[in-house]
């Protein structure tokens, strides 16, 4: 390494406040456990191995390293390009004993490797700080997590530091509910200068938006309902990039019964039939906080740009209002008035059938959409919201399966 090289190592080290993220930041606080859930690459390696740092400078006790592997704390956490080795500059690296899986500062500061494939390997030891990382891929979470629990009793404030890129595991969602525990997040977006593009060409273009790439990239916990009519891998596997030449496409909007805060939204999806029977959803342009003249004139909009043959709109709420403000937009678009007879989820349950038979594809990733669906059981949404996306794709989707047939608008022209 040239002299000029170790040089600017040793300012980036000194000034890692002035270029960390505020995520990577030890939070200020009374907490016991700081959570930081993050995307792949979004730098959480890099903010545990730099607390485990500031930690070790103050010397209050022993420290716990905890990944899914012995090969993970030793690859990652302590030698990877992110890890504790080299978070630090040449003249304060800690050395790393691999024989007794030990590191040691020269202020007498250690830390201890462990793998949580081993859960009996903490009970015995004691520590003052602890850094647990990919918490929730271990394959024993909860065991290991209790053993550290009883070890973590030295120095007058023993403090844990999890970073993992969250699955809906009982421990993480746990974790999020406890007063004790500070909650960070980050993006990998959000560390976008220190990726390769042709990452973000490939993997975050390819997964960006869908149930994968909204936990693997976004950090967000995504959860299943047992209950609920569609799931997050059937969803995935009804998933196409784009929707073929379709001879029919309907736009459906569910119309709120208020324009006051916090009514709600102005359901409007647009949904596409192919010449092979199969059905696409094509967009969700859902909106909330329209009056009636502003969700009118979106659908309208979205009608146009589609070059879609309908509207579909539920008429329970307003009746005759909803064609009404329809036609003062523009009285040119034609209107399928339809009426629920049924609860939403009894109406949901044969569109939810389609989606089975492999008859119904998304065209395109939907992630608001489908968290309704994937939430959406027989009491309805768990935060107890109308579930305004739901009730449009299920009229556009019933329009065209189930609906009378009209003459499919010509294209193009």
């Amino acid at each position: 390494m040239a002299a000029g090289d170790a040089e600017e190592i040793e300012v980036f080290h000194s000034l890692w406040d002035t270029f960390a993220h505020d995520y990577q930041k030890s939070p200020p606080g009374d907490w016991t456990t700081w959570l930081l859930l993050g995307g792949r690459g979004a730098g959480k390696t890099r903010a545990g191995a730099l607390w485990v740092k500031q930690i070790a400078k103050a010397n209050p006790g022993p420290i716990a390293l905890i990944g899914e592997t012995e090969h993970d704390v030793r690859e990652v956490m302590i030698e990877g390009v992110s890890g504790i080795l080299a978070a630090h500059a040449d003249s304060e690296r800690p050395t790393w004993i691999p024989s007794r899986r030990r590191l040691e500062w020269n202020n007498g500061a250690v830390a201890q490797a462990f793998s949580a494939e081993d859960p009996e390997s903490l009970r015995g030891p004691q520590f003052a700080a602890a850094w647990c990382d990919e918490l929730a891929k271990w394959r024993h979470a909860e065991a290991t997590f209790d053993m550290l629990q009883f070890g973590l009793r030295l120095g007058e404030r023993p403090r844990q530091v999890i970073t993992s890129t969250p699955r809906p595991i009982a421990l993480i969602k746990r974790l999020v509910t406890d007063p004790r525990t500070i909650v960070t997040r980050a993006r990998t977006h959000d560390n976008a200068h220190n990726l390769a593009v042709s990452f973000f060409d490939t993997v975050v273009g390819r997964y960006e938006g869908t149930r994968l790439g909204r936990q693997e990239l976004d950090g967000e916990i995504i959860e299943e309902r047992a209950d609920a009519l569609w799931t997050r891998g059937a969803l995935e596997a009804c998933r196409v990039a784009q929707a073929p030449p379709l001879a029919r496409i309907v736009v459906a909007i569910d119309p709120p019964a208020s324009s006051k805060q916090g009514a709600d939204a102005c359901g409007l999806v647009a949904a596409g039939l192919s010449e092979d029977g199969t059905m696409y959803v094509i967009a969700d342009e859902t909106a909330a906080g329209l009056t009636p003249a502003g969700w009118a004139r979106r659908a309208i909009a979205l009608w146009r740009r589609l070059e879609a043959d309908a509207l579909v709109a539920e008429v329970n709420q307003g009746g005759d209002m909803v064609r009404a403000v329809i036609g003062e937009a523009d009285n040119t678009v034609p209107v399928i008035a339809v009426r629920a007879h049924k609860g939403k989820y009894l109406r949901a349950e044969p569109v939810a059938a389609l989606y089975e038979q492999g008859r119904v594809k998304h065209a395109g990733v939907f992630p608001a959409l489908e968290d309704e669906m994937c939430d959406f059981g027989l009491d309805g949404l768990s935060s107890g919201r109308s579930p305004d996306r739901l009730d449009a794709m299920v009229w556009a989707v019933t329009a065209l399966s189930f609906g009378a047939r009209h003459q499919p608008r010509v294209r193009g022209l």
